[in-house]
């Protein structure tokens, strides 16, 4: 049965929760939350780190896992499957799955459909709309959830989901449903050649800067000529193959002999121990650190005592790349000079020269010589960092896509008419 038309509650889908290295999303529910819209959290993982941002800990959301993998909770799957036999929206639903399984013959198909009964069947009657972080296996989850129910729903699509689903998938999916939002205007126009302009929109994250302290009022003039104290060098990302840590890492090995530095790397990822073999051939072990995971105040330190922050981004073998790491603004909030390549999302808020300096992805020499020259330029990074703090500050705060995410989930929901006026 439909829910009635005085329901107001969200699902907000997404794949884990909580992740550390999913801040913007984090951000986007607490904000959400704090204007007053009700919502619920569905997770198709649990939780694989114990550290949490303080974001995490302030969103009063309840929290609900689909079964991770379907034997895990096979009468879970099961009771979905038998109530889910029982609706309107069954066949509807079996014959897409069964489209999507002819172009795609995976186990992963069959689970999104399992973990799509679950859902269906457990879903409070109150809860009217769907909204899924990511459009390859959560929106998967949440088409089938919704074709089942007849709920409507819409997404939020960021990076590898918009650049490693297959071109059919996305454009179905986006016939289905309400509207989608993405962070970066390469991947809005993208999707819009296979939609139409009026399906898609740009939403940037931003940033709430009121969960960041002011930047600090000055750093140490290091110029690399001080063994006692070298240039430090930051870089936060998960250690996987987009990130192009491992041309970091050459271009490390290649700083001249009289620069003095040390570089920490803040994050988990499936390339950390090759990364670090890769440091110890380079013979530059000691001074290269990789601190694991982190939660945001502690990233957040690191920025404020760093002098230079690098991220070079690149397009993996497998066609995965970054959107807008929000970690790069996260960055500019402490007015920290930024080295980044010239790809993806990071240009549409870097201007290579004002904000930071730019270098083409994957030409680990060009990163090389962009950090030589920093490093050794204290007075151009201080007017780097500060450039890019007015630049978050003046064009990406946080306020503008929360703005136009409320609205189009009040009208979604039917509930713009019930929604207090806000001051």
């Amino acid at each position: 049965m439909l829910p009635s038309t005085s329901a107001r509650r969200i699902a907000v889908v997404v794949k884990g929760y909580p992740r550390l290295s999913e801040t913007f999303i984090a951000q986007e529910i607490l904000a959400l939350e704090e204007r007053g819209l009700p919502l619920e959290i569905w997770s198709l993982r649990h939780p694989t780190e114990r550290a949490v941002h303080p974001m995490h800990k302030k969103i009063k959301a309840r929290v609900s896992y689909l079964p991770e993998y379907l034997y895990e909770e096979p009468l879970r799957v099961l009771r979905g499957a038998l109530w889910s036999l029982g609706q309107t929206g069954f066949w509807p639903t079996i014959r897409a799955f069964r489209r999507d399984l002819k172009r795609d013959f995976t186990a992963n198909r069959v689970r999104r459909l399992g973990q799509a009964f679950a859902m269906a069947r457990e879903l409070p009657t109150d809860v009217r709309h769907l909204h899924v972080h990511y459009l390859h296996t959560p929106a998967s989850v949440v088409r089938y959830a919704a074709l089942l129910t007849g709920r409507t729903w819409t997404f939020s699509a960021h990076a590898k989901d918009i650049w490693t689903t297959p071109d059919w998938e996305k454009r179905e999916k986006m016939q289905e449903a309400l509207w989608g939002v993405t962070c970066t205007a390469q991947g809005a126009a993208h999707l819009q050649s296979l939609s139409s302009p009026e399906q898609v929109a740009l939403v940037y994250h931003g940033l709430d800067l009121s969960r960041f302290p002011t930047p600090p009022s000055h750093r140490p003039a290091r110029d690399g000529t001080d063994p006692q104290d070298p240039v430090r060098i930051v870089s936060v990302g998960r250690a996987v193959a987009k990130k192009g840590l491992g041309d970091l890492i050459k271009a490390l090995a290649a700083l001249p002999g009289d620069l003095h530095w040390r570089f920490a790397h803040v994050g988990g990822g499936e390339l950390l121990n090759s990364l670090k073999k890769q440091a110890q051939e380079a013979g530059i072990a000691d001074k290269v650190a990789f601190l694991g995971s982190k939660a945001q105040p502690e990233i957040i330190s690191l920025l404020r005592e760093a002098d230079l922050f690098v991220l070079p981004s690149k397009e993996a073998a497998s066609g995965d790349r970054d959107g807008l790491p929000n970690v790069i603004m996260e960055a500019a909030s402490q007015s920290l000079a930024i080295v980044a390549t010239d790809f993806a999302g990071i240009p549409e808020f870097i201007q290579s020269g004002a904000e930071g300096e730019l270098v083409p992805p994957g030409d680990w020499e060009a990163l090389s010589n962009a950090l030589n020259l920093l490093a050794r330029d204290p007075q151009r990074r201080d007017a780097l960092g500060k450039a890019a703090f007015e630049r978050l500050r003046r064009d990406f705060s946080m306020e503008g896509g929360i703005d136009m995410l409320e609205a189009r989930l009040l009208t979604a929901t039917g509930n713009r008419e019930n929604q207090p006026e806000r001051v």
